[in-house]
């Protein structure tokens, strides 16, 4: 005890202090994929993207949807001159369209569904969370799990977590929606009080990911219930999640995805 307590007095506060402040990603990260140049791009570009998020319309021009994009990194590879890793966590937004960059982006203006506290002005300090895995790969539990470790300490910003949907005022939702897990998830959703709000996080829950939409598979969160928010990745860091869940709450304006 008294080596714990000599180490934590040499090194001092170690929990994030975001978002009062950002927290700058570390070399080499591998955050969301930056479109460099969306002009006079060949038709065939899109085939570089296993799960279509890249497109080139009929003027050569390139967009990006970052919501179907799983971070493999290909297109960073075959094509330098046109994508990058950025090295940035804010990547969460509150509507579908505004996750796109390049020619079919959308203005800061096209906002999804109004955050809890434009909802209800009283909610406090004190939002409790449910998390509901719905086909995901266990990679974003590790994520949402972090937010809990002394690092992050989400419950310094007033984040609970809970294993009542009745007592929650956000859900959490991991992976496509199966089959299966369709009507838990509504069943969910339906008894949790108002006012609430949902964030899909990661790409599966934003849409649907390699799996995409079929039989088994519904796609995106938004395919079953209203989506508020969306943190793409796969999976996202912590902190675009923490980014997500303050957008949610209204803590944070929403500034869309990251440029």
């Amino acid at each position: 005890m008294l080596g714990w307590l000599l180490r934590g007095l040499r090194q001092g506060r170690i929990t994030t202090v975001y978002p009062r402040r950002d927290e700058p990603a570390p070399d080499g990260f591998r955050g969301p994929i930056e479109l460099v140049d969306a002009a006079h791009a060949p038709p065939d570009l899109g085939e570089l993207c296993p799960t279509g998020a890249i497109a080139v319309d009929s003027r050569g021009r390139v967009s990006l949807d970052r919501g179907r994009c799983i971070l493999c990194g290909a297109c960073v590879a075959r094509a330098s001159n046109r994508f990058r890793f950025a090295a940035c966590y804010e990547t969460a937004a509150r509507s579908r369209r505004a996750l796109t960059v390049g020619a079919d982006a959308v203005s800061p203006g096209d906002e999804g569904r109004p955050s809890l506290r434009a909802i209800e002005p009283a909610l406090r300090r004190s939002v409790h969370v449910r998390h509901i895995d719905c086909g995901s790969d266990g990679a974003e539990e590790w994520e949402i799990q972090a937010l809990w470790s002394p690092y992050y300490d989400i419950q310094r910003l007033g984040f609970f977590l809970t294993a009542s949907p009745r007592h929650a005022d956000v859900l959490l939702v991991t992976g496509g929606v199966t089959e299966p897990m369709r009507r838990p998830l509504e069943r969910t959703w339906e008894v949790m009080p108002e006012p609430k709000a949902l964030v899909a996080v990661g790409t599966d829950a934003c849409s649907g990911g390699l799996a995409g939409a079929g039989d088994l598979i519904a796609g995106g969160v938004d395919q079953v219930l209203p989506v508020d928010v969306y943190v793409p990745g796969s999976p996202p860091a912590p902190i675009a999640i923490l980014h997500g869940l303050l957008l949610a709450v209204g803590l944070l304006a929403d500034e869309g995805a990251a440029a």
